[in-house]
């Protein structure tokens, strides 16, 4: 079972996350929270595998809450959820360290779809409105591109080739068969350029190759 907890300013929205999430048979959740400090008490309570945050709460909102799991022991992965598709927030939260974020209105398929996903070591970079935001911060601050580039040269050509298909949301067997070598092969080639770059998912390596676009 893949250990969900629910963090939300209203109780309806924790209501309906947990009605759907507990009917796929295969996701429990395992607490609720009003705030992202509660959401960071019960994290150490009941160290679930996935929280689910919404981005604007009162007291502690999910950004400071992210970034404050980010650094905890073993951390859980975190996906945020917000009413809005274009939310100056939610990029911040997945520079904090959050591996993506969700519409409050996502089909209850594509909602349990993402806990999966994430709960597999998968960043949350399918949907469109996801790469339309990286892409869009990315623009807005030119001067970190060469940052960026800076970094991403520090990365043998290989390695390159497979941040590359990490930023366009590929998985580890779909890159495998682009660049015609094995999963394992690509999962230690993601593991090392993560490590050469000094980040911890997928997505802020994703991030980095849309800053140097």
């Amino acid at each position: 079972m893949i250990r969900v907890l629910v963090v939300d300013d209203e109780s309806l929205v924790r209501s309906g996350l947990r009605m759907i999430l507990e009917a796929t048979g295969d996701i429990v959740v395992v607490a609720e929270a009003k705030d992202g400090a509660d959401g960071i008490a019960a994290v150490a309570r009941h160290r679930p595998d996935v929280v689910l945050m919404d981005v604007r709460m009162p007291g502690m909102d999910g950004l400071a809450a992210a970034a404050e799991l980010r650094s905890s022991e073993s951390p859980p992965k975190v996906i945020m959820l917000t009413t809005f598709d274009l939310d100056e927030y939610v990029h911040e939260a997945l520079r904090a360290g959050a591996v993506g974020f969700l519409l409050k209105d996502t089909p209850p398929k594509d909602l349990a779809d993402a806990v999966r996903t994430v709960y597999a070591g998968n960043a949350m970079l399918a949907p469109t409105v996801t790469r339309r935001l990286i892409s869009s911060f990315a623009l807005r601050e030119p001067a970190r591109a060469d940052v960026a580039r800076k970094r991403l040269a520090e990365l043998t050509e290989r390695e390159y080739e497979v941040i590359r298909a990490v930023a366009r949301g590929l998985s580890n067997a779909e890159i495998g068969r682009e660049l015609t070598m094995s999963e394992a092969t690509v999962k230690a080639h993601v593991s090392r350029s993560l490590a050469k770059l000094n980040l911890t998912n997928r997505v802020q390596a994703a991030i980095l190759v849309h800053d140097a676009s």
